[in-house]
């Protein structure tokens, strides 16, 4: 009975100490100034504004990050460690004076290439170096000119002649035929040579000439 009434009285004891240490932490952060950071965050050259940049306090869980154009504004208090992160780039702590003047710190923050030198790592599709020359032994390696042989056969030849397209000067002959058969349309119906007497006195009268036996 004795030693449970000495547990609860160290279990009340030591409860009360730490309600008092929050207390007392409490009524510290309390009594220190509310200060509005506000700045623009830059890469090493100071050329390009970095946005996306974490802007954190750890120890109070709060916080924000920079803008488009590398800006960014929150308020922290004395004495905090504000924290800039950034994938890439070097992590940098800014300290919060523990008395400040004014209510605002304003900041032109430069953060650093964190290059980070990698040892080279060689990829394998297989685990030794034995399998890997068991596989190429064992493959079944298709001879190139058999392949060339059956692409140059007269069927496949045909067929590709078959499917291609018609070249720049085909196109351009059958365009010209085209607007010539339009201009006709135009103009009244297609003539028919047959018909038409002036062809048939010229026809006749190169056969007086002669111009059938000349062209033999």
């Amino acid at each position: 009975m004795n030693n449970s009434i000495i547990l609860r009285s160290a279990f009340i004891f030591l409860l009360g100490i730490f309600f008092s240490i929050q207390h007392v932490a409490a009524q510290d952060e309390q009594d220190k100034k509310v200060i509005q950071l506000s700045g623009i965050i830059l890469n090493a050259d100071s050329t390009d504004a970095v946005a996306g940049v974490n802007v954190y306090v750890p120890k109070k869980g709060r916080g924000t990050s920079s803008g488009r154009f590398g800006y960014f504004s929150m308020p922290v208090l004395e004495g905090d460690s504000v924290v800039f992160s950034f994938i890439g780039l070097k992590r940098q702590t800014f300290k919060i004076p523990d008395a400040v003047e004014n209510d605002r710190i304003s900041l032109i923050l430069t953060m650093e290439v964190d290059e980070i030198a990698l040892a080279e790592v060689e990829v394998l599709p297989y685990p030794t170096e034995e399998e890997f020359k068991k596989a190429v032994i064992a493959m079944n390696v298709v001879d190139p000119m058999s392949i060339s042989r059956a692409n140059m056969s007269p069927e496949m030849l045909l067929r590709w002649a078959e499917s291609m397209p018609a070249s720049g000067t085909e196109n351009f002959r059958y365009f010209q035929q085209g607007q010539m058969l339009q201009n006709q349309d135009l103009y009244g119906p297609r003539p028919l040579r047959l018909l038409d007497p002036f062809a048939w006195g010229q026809f006749i009268r190169s056969i007086k000439r002669g111009d059938l036996k000349k062209r033999d």
